[in-house]
C-alpha cells in the first residue's frame, strides 16, 4: 500500500483537483499539501479528515484496498489495517468497510497524542471501551478520562475530541456507525 503522501495526491489527482484548490477549500497553505504528498509532513487526523473532505471521500474510501474481495467472517490479528495517520493507530477490521454499516477498530493513542485541536463532527455514533491506559474523551461540554473497563458512547454529530493525557499508551476498541 502506498504512503499517505502518495495515495493524497493520487487521490487530488483523480478528482481533476490542483493542490492549490484543495488548499483553499481546506483553510491551509498549497505548501502545506505539497508538503504532505511530498512525504515532508505527517498531518493531524482532524487535518485529514479536513483534507478527504475538500476531495469528496470518505476516510474509508480514502483507504480501502482498491481489490473486491468477498465478504470476511473471521478475521486474525493480521487482518486489521492501520488507516490512520500520523501518531494515532486506527486498526481498522478488514481493509474495507464497502457494504458495511459499522466500522469497528483498535485503536492506539501514544502518550500525549490526541486527534487534534479542532473537534471532529460526522454523521452517525460512537462507542468504545479502554482496555489499558488512559483516555480523555470530550463531547461537546462534557469532558472526563476514562481508564480501562470504562467506556463512552454519543451520537457523532456532537463535536468531540479524543486525548491520551497519561505517560503511557492507550488502547481502546471502538465501533462507529456509518464507517467514515
Amino acid at each position: 500500500m502506498e504512503d499517505l503522501g502518495e495515495r493524497l495526491r493520487l487521490t487530488r489527482e483523480k478528482f481533476g483537483i490542483s493542490q492549490r484548490e484543495l488548499a483553499r477549500k481546506v483553510g491551509v497553505s498549497n505548501g502545506t499539501i505539497s508538503q504532505i504528498e511530498g512525504g515532508h509532513s505527517d498531518p493531524s487526523f482532524s487535518l485529514t479528515l479536513k483534507i478527504l473532505e475538500g476531495l469528496g471521500v470518505t476516510v474509508t474510501e480514502f483507504f480501502e484496498e482498491r481489490e473486491n474481495r468477498t465478504q470476511k467472517v473471521f478475521y486474525r490479528a493480521e487482518d486489521f489495517v492501520n488507516v490512520g495517520t500520523g501518531k494515532i493507530e486506527y486498526m481498522q477490521l478488514g481493509a474495507s468497510t464497502n457494504g458495511r454499516q459499522l466500522q469497528f477498530l483498535r485503536e492506539i493513542y501514544p502518550a500525549g497524542a490526541t486527534t487534534g485541536p479542532k473537534a471532529l463532527v460526522h454523521e452517525g455514533e460512537e462507542a468504545g471501551i479502554v482496555l489499558r491506559g488512559r483516555l480523555e474523551v470530550q463531547v461537546g461540554d462534557q469532558i472526563r478520562t476514562l481508564g480501562p473497563g470504562e467506556a463512552y458512547h454519543f451520537p457523532s454529530t456532537t463535536p468531540h475530541r479524543f486525548k491520551n493525557p497519561g505517560p503511557e499508551e492507550c488502547e481502546l476498541v471502538t465501533a462507529c456507525t456509518p464507517p467514515f
